[in-house]
């Protein structure tokens, strides 16, 4: 009886140190480096390199083949943008890409020679999505601002600026001729619209709730689309009708993935779930279990058996595609620094919710959006050095103490700093207030 116990608890043991292996080996193919939630991902055409962005304000790029080495390598950070990046696109050669960000902000990048190209103009708020035609003449945008717009990728210019209504845009895509675009978002119909002309030419379907993402399919002549109540739906652009319907999510859907190459769709919700499917039997592939917050980024990676997804992290997270649940509960995940709620001085909470997202307060500011609180009492607005501060903060008289800092919180960082590239975060309670500047004053030394 003693003999078989130690044997049944060698074996537990070999397969828990099994089972814990193969968790590092994931976890070693994470990328880490972001100092905010990933928004979007991206992997190259050739499946070899992969680009991210975040609430940091950064677009990442990484090799996903570094030959000998054992976890992919962090080969750029670009730091244009001035807000968090919200979308990021391939060229289709690969040497080039599209973000865009909060601020309306889009970017066209050379990856060979890791240097911003151009910067295309035109949108007033956030640009969500980004689409480029298969022969990389155009790219089209659409944003917060209500409008779609059409770029040449030759010259860089504005081609149509389409006002598609007073709400936001959350996608758009351009068919495989390039002769139609397609745009949905806040009001729950997908519309086309005349490439050429810009002129509007018809309401394709009304889902009736809003959509909040929309993808290709293989071919390009269905596309899959997301719902804030959760739905994922296929539409069929030749019948003008839905021609499936999967699983729906509990929240909104607020990621999706095609893989052409292994015809594989992913989604992604707020619920903290993510479904895998295949295209040709519309077979559940694979299921996550709990994943804690919302999953807003999903990429395929080139092998079809594993994708890189984006949550509350500050990295882009692996995961080999499965059905067993038990590899899939991330029962080990603890809440992030910017989720507390009770159990901390009310200062400190405050930091917590209100800065720690943007804000280390040690010497490394560890990639975040924002600068580094360390020692900011009695510093001079804009004069840390690495930072790419605005230039209005550069250029401001403004010296960090408690006024100053109170003045900030109770205006808001754009009227005491006009032109700033802070988000607006202010604090009307007084004892709020005064309890997060007597624990920055504190913890900043």
């Amino acid at each position: 009886m003693k003999r078989f116990l130690f044997i049944f608890t060698l074996l537990i043991s070999l397969l828990t140190h099994s089972n814990l292996m193969a968790d590092a080996v994931k976890n070693i193919k994470n990328l880490v480096g972001h100092g905010g939630p990933v928004n979007t991902v991206a992997i190259s055409p050739d499946g070899k390199t992969a680009l991210s962005g975040s609430l940091d304000y950064a677009v990442m790029m990484w090799d996903l083949d570094p030959g000998n080495a054992e976890k992919p390598k962090q080969n750029h950070r670009f730091i244009a943008h001035k807000g968090a990046v919200s979308a990021i696109k391939y060229f289709p050669s690969g040497e080039k890409a599209i973000s865009s960000g909060d601020k309306g902000n889009v970017f066209i990048w050379d990856l060979l020679k890791n240097k911003e190209i151009a910067q295309l103009e035109g949108h007033l708020a956030k640009v969500v999505s980004i689409d480029i035609s298969n022969d990389a003449k155009y790219a089209a945008t659409s944003s917060w601002d209500g409008n779609i717009i059409l770029w040449d990728l030759d010259t860089q210019k504005l081609i149509h600026k389409i006002l598609v209504h007073n709400h936001p845009v959350n996608n758009v895509l351009i068919s495989a001729d390039s002769k139609t675009l397609y745009s949905a978002g806040y009001d729950g119909k997908i519309r086309s619209w005349d490439a050429d002309s810009g002129e509007f030419i018809k309401v394709l379907h009304s889902h009736g709730w809003p959509i909040n993402i929309m993808r290709w399919l293989p071919e390009q002549k269905q596309l899959i689309f997301g719902t804030t109540n959760g739905d994922v739906q296929i539409f069929d652009l030749d019948k003008e009708k839905i021609s499936k319907i999967l699983i729906p999510h509990e929240k909104p859907v607020l990621g999706l993935a095609v893989s052409s190459k292994h015809n594989l769709i992913a989604s992604g919700g707020n619920d903290g779930v993510i479904r895998v499917w295949d295209i040709n039997n519309w077979e559940l592939k694979g299921q996550t279990i709990t994943i804690l917050g919302p999953v807003w980024a999903l990429a395929f990676n080139d092998d079809g058996k594993s994708l890189y997804y984006g949550s509350l992290d500050d990295e882009v997270k692996y995961w080999e595609i499965t059905d067993k649940e038990d590899q899939n509960l991330w029962v080990d995940h603890k809440p992030r620094r910017f989720q507390v709620k009770t159990g901390v001085p009310l200062g400190e909470l405050q930091f917590a919710r209100k800065c720690s997202v943007c804000h280390t307060l040690n010497a490394d500011d560890a990639n975040r959006a924002g600068p580094t609180l360390h020692k900011v009492f009695g510093r001079k607005a804009g004069a840390l050095e690495g930072y790419s501060y605005s230039d209005s903060l550069k250029n401001s008289p403004i010296i960090w103490d408690e006024k100053t800092i109170d003045d900030l919180f109770v205006e808001g960082p754009a009227k005491i700093v006009p032109g700033t590239k802070m988000p607006l975060q202010k604090v009307a309670d007084d004892k709020q207030r005064k309890a997060l500047i007597s624990f920055l004053k504190k913890a900043t030394q």
